[in-house]
């Protein structure tokens, strides 16, 4: 049996209830602010670091790994800047680097509808009824994309990919711009693949009204954006 006076020591014992409060008050704060994601808190313009690069062909689009492969470290020495949207390794051509992560998120997330533009070389001669098929949208494995901007185009004035595209002589290659707001994996080659004319080279030429413009592959700037 607890005396009474044993009952007061153990409530004397227990903080008051505003002490509790604002001892939860300040544990959540501290448990919030641990889980935040790092990148996404507004940054200031003059804070803003924005680099576009010329992703050359066999280069992946990080800055380490473990197999030795060429990353964007091989070219870039800049710290504090992340990629925003991966570019295959197979692939070429413009990516946007920065350590803005609101910015990072506008350019890649699909709701920001953010356009992409590809100059992409495919094997065969499309016809208009062929990539009125991908003006609407094809179905791949993970579902329906989303309506594509496509174009027949000229030969691009473009630097050499070494290696060099392998063609087959009695086949003939054509170049088409495509312009998608989405970004699944290997997307815009397993749209052409869909409509039976398999990509055999891909340039990234532009990002959200942001071009490659005369960057060579392997070269990047910073620039305001």
């Amino acid at each position: 049996m607890i005396s009474r006076s044993g009952e007061t020591s153990r409530k004397r014992s227990q903080p008051s209830k505003a002490r509790r409060l604002k001892q939860k008050t300040h544990s959540n704060s501290g448990y919030r602010g641990k889980k935040s994601a790092p990148g996404k808190k507004p940054i200031s313009p003059s804070e803003r670091k924005v680099i576009i690069f010329n992703k050359p062909y066999d280069t992946l689009s990080q800055f380490t790994d473990d197999s030795g492969r060429k990353t964007l470290a091989d070219f870039i020495p800049e710290k504090g800047v992340y990629a925003a949207g991966r570019l295959d390794r197979d692939s070429e051509g413009l990516m946007i680097l920065t350590n803005d992560g609101i910015l990072q998120a506008k350019l890649t997330q699909p709701k920001s509808k953010s356009q992409k533009t590809y100059w992409v070389q495919v094997e065969g001669a499309p016809t208009e009824d062929d990539l009125d098929k991908l003006r609407k949208g094809v179905e791949l494995k993970d579902g329906m994309t989303l309506p594509a901007k496509v174009e027949l185009m000229p030969e691009p004035d473009v630097w050499e990919r070494n290696p060099p595209v392998r063609f087959r002589a009695a086949i003939p290659t054509t170049w088409l711009s495509i312009t998608i707001i989405e970004g699944r994996n290997r997307q815009v080659r397993r749209m052409t693949a869909n409509i039976g004319f398999p990509t055999l080279r891909l340039i990234r030429h532009a990002i959200g009204g942001q071009a490659i413009g005369s960057l060579k592959p392997g070269e990047w700037k910073e620039i305001k954006m």
